[in-house]
């Protein structure tokens, strides 16, 4: 899609929020490519990798709770589940609150593998991010937010507007 395809809200926007606005979308589609690379790197695709990554950071949880952070299907987890769990990422297990209940967990063994792949990326932000004082990253923090809040509500209205 190029400039010209976008609502004319775009050509509302001052110079700086459309270089923002297209910085990032730049940063979105690199972002993809990287993880794309990353999942390649450990046979999985990139929607597998990234479920996997939120159970890396939120610890176990249901199907129906991963369904909820992603934002995609139950369907769509069930079989995210099933190959992770066939690939040995992760594994099902009792509920500990609620033995009816089945919680995913991601298997210890995996991190071992996927942090070496993170360290350049983390080292790297690391760096871009102390060049920002107190204030600033306060201000970029709640951008992202915004943000990723934003885009996990359009996921869930495009969810609702399917046949």
């Amino acid at each position: 899609m190029s400039i010209d395809d976008l609502p004319s809200a775009f050509s509302k926007l001052t110079s700086p929020q459309q270089a923002l606005l297209q910085e990032l979308r730049q940063n979105s589609a690199r972002a993809v490519m990287l993880h794309e690379l990353i999942s390649e790197k450990l046979g999985l695709n990139a929607t597998d990798h990234k479920c996997l990554d939120f159970l890396n950071r939120t610890g176990p949880v249901t199907a129906g709770q991963l369904a909820q952070l992603t934002g995609l299907t139950t369907g769509a987890v069930t079989s995210v589940i099933d190959r992770l769990e066939k690939a040995g990422y992760v594994v099902r297990d009792k509920d500990p609150d609620d033995r009816r209940r089945v919680v995913v967990k991601a298997s210890p063994e995996n991190a071992a593998q996927i942090a070496p792949l993170f360290e350049s990326v983390m080292q790297s932000t690391i760096q871009i991010m102390s060049q920002y004082d107190e204030q600033e990253t306060l201000l970029i923090l709640g951008f992202m937010k915004q943000c990723n809040d934003m885009a996990l509500a359009e996921m869930n209205k495009m969810k609702q507007s399917e046949p």
